[in-house]
């Protein structure tokens, strides 16, 4: 026996997974490639994460809390991708992938969190201090990635930038369940909030965005005053019970696959989420 997350308060998958239960079926959607990231700190005796509040207009998870994140860009792949730290085939053996996927989820947590919350986690070298964006000409930057007039690999090599995959760790790996219109195959990653930089979630597709206590954020979300989807809810919870942020970015021994299922629960369809 899993976990179980009721689907109450989402209509439209409640709506989804009520009829999958009932024996509908229609064509089970290809999971895109995405990638999330926790960017974590200390704070006084606790430790806080970055999130931000989807839009409302968003189609998927509309007023939801989320680390920063999104799909994949296939030239997070290209070639000569400035790249200091461990590599893709090392990235590759971590993750149960090929080194070409391994870069895909590895650049694009970097790519995302920086269109996101315009922290850069790429430097000049492969050690010491990372780049400085706090100058306006990276808003425009910023703009340009997330319009994708430019790849990663294109800002990387004209700032002379390279980026540091060893300033992230691995933590999980998720796959919405597959009787939901929208899936996506999603690697979580945590790293350190670095010093110099500041996490502002200046995107358009969130409407606030803040560093969160995890103990606060756990007792709005069970008094129903904030909504967060299941691997969600367990990160933040996680992030709640570690000791440091040091200790929490830290990679994880144990990365399965986990795909929560549909499932009836004495308050109607809910995910149960399995660990295996």
């Amino acid at each position: 026996m899993g976990r179980i997350f009721p689907l109450t308060t989402t209509p439209a998958i409640s709506d989804a997974a009520r009829r999958w239960l009932d024996g509908e079926r229609w064509e089970v959607a290809r999971p895109r490639r995405a990638s999330t990231v926790m960017l974590v700190r200390d704070a006084e005796s606790t430790v806080e994460v970055f999130m931000l509040r989807r839009v409302s207009q968003m189609a998927f998870a509309p007023s939801t809390m989320v680390f920063p994140g999104g799909g994949v860009d296939d030239r997070d792949g290209d070639d000569g991708l400035p790249w200091a730290g461990p590599s893709p085939t090392q990235w590759g053996a971590r993750l149960g992938c090929s080194p070409a996927d391994a870069q895909l989820f590895v650049a694009a947590a970097i790519r995302e969190v920086f269109e996101e919350c315009g922290v850069l986690l790429a430097g000049p070298s492969a050690d010491g201090p990372l780049a400085r964006v706090e100058a306006e000409r990276w808003r425009g930057v910023r703009d340009a990635l997330i319009a994708r007039e430019v790849s990663l690999g294109e800002v990387l090599r004209d700032e002379g930038l390279v980026l540091r995959s060893d300033l992230v760790v691995a933590k999980a790996h998720w796959v919405t369940p597959v009787f939901e219109p929208r899936r996506f195959d999603t690697w979580f990653f945590a790293a350190h909030m670095p010093r110099g930089q500041t996490a502002d979630g200046d995107t358009s597709e969130a409407d606030h965005a803040a560093w969160v206590t995890p103990r606060e954020l756990l007792s709005a979300y069970a008094a129903g005053s904030a909504s967060m989807l299941p691997p969600t809810v367990m990160w933040v919870e996680e992030i709640h019970q570690t000791g440091s942020a040091r200790d929490f970015v830290a990679h994880a021994e144990h990365l399965p696959l986990i795909i929560p299922e549909v499932v009836d629960s004495e308050l109607g369809p809910a995910m149960e989420v399995v660990e295996r």
